[in-house]
């Protein structure tokens, strides 16, 4: 949940300067850091490749950038889900061993 927070962040203050010039989207690549995760250091931040700049030099796509908070909606709510579950089978077991 931590790393989802984290390209949050870097997705809203992308969008937060899509008018910025010469504004560079920064991004995590998230298959590497959520199989790193081991590592417990902070996810290492990228400029993604391949956008296509502006002529101010700005090359946030608000299509991408919606995109991406949608992805990363949908894994915060699957984390969530499941550490609710997590959560409930540990306080069913707990009830059981006090009951």
């Amino acid at each position: 949940m931590d790393l989802l927070s984290a390209r949050q962040k870097l997705v809203a203050s992308n969008i937060a300067n899509v008018d910025t010039p010469g504004y560079k989207t920064k991004d995590i690549d998230f298959q590497f850091e959520f199989m790193s995760l081991a590592q417990d250091a902070p996810p290492n931040v990228v400029e993604p490749q391949g956008l296509v700049v502006k002529n101010d030099g700005n090359n946030v796509s608000m299509d991408r950038e919606a995109r991406l908070l949608s992805e990363n909606t949908l894994r915060f709510n699957l984390a969530t889900d499941l550490m609710r579950s997590q959560l409930k089978t540990i306080n069913n077991a707990i009830q059981e061993k006090t009951g």
